[in-house]
């Protein structure tokens, strides 16, 4: 006899998401918040109207067992990457500098007319990056091992 299946379980596989509409999304968006990346691990592939993102995310759906079992809390490089993009604008950052490491706190969908609208990747310290999307499609996929996360922390957020 097998039981439902719990967020627990898929802690020790990378993930790999996709995202069609906003409760897909809003998971994604708690899986990615907290993940950090330089400015110049942004990438607009205008022909191909794919923006990607290449972040070293928090495992928050490891942190638990990582409390059970004291041992230290994981990060992961992941790209995020979002499909049928048809402009990209940015306030607060400067794409192409590496020494800008960036916060990304959340991703929302503001649909428009016909499934069209944009994605808002609200960034920490009042940045954030809009893309113009034709119909909201997302993937999220990690890319390496999970490794110890450097500050040993576990992000803290003091207004929430």
């Amino acid at each position: 006899m097998s039981g439902d299946a719990r967020f627990e379980d898929g802690a020790e596989q990378p993930l790999r998401l996709r995202a069609f509409d906003t409760d897909d999304l809003a998971v994604i968006s708690g899986l990615v918040q907290d993940a950090v990346f330089p400015a110049s691990e942004m990438r607009w592939e205008q022909g191909a109207r794919r923006f990607g993102l290449l972040l070293n995310r928090f495992r928050w759906e490891d942190a638990p067992r990582a409390e059970a079992q004291g041992r230290a809390y994981e990060r992961v490089q992941s790209v995020l990457a979002f499909e049928d993009v048809l402009a990209v604008q940015s306030r607060g950052v400067t794409p192409g500098d590496s020494e800008t490491i960036l916060s990304l706190l959340a991703v929302r969908f503001e649909p428009g007319a016909d499934g069209s609208g944009d994605v808002l990747l609200t960034l920490a310290g009042d940045g954030d990056i809009r893309l113009q999307v034709e119909a909201l499609e997302a993937v999220l996929r990690d890319v390496t091992r999970p490794y110890a996360a450097p500050s040993g922390a576990r992000p803290r957020h003091p207004d929430g």
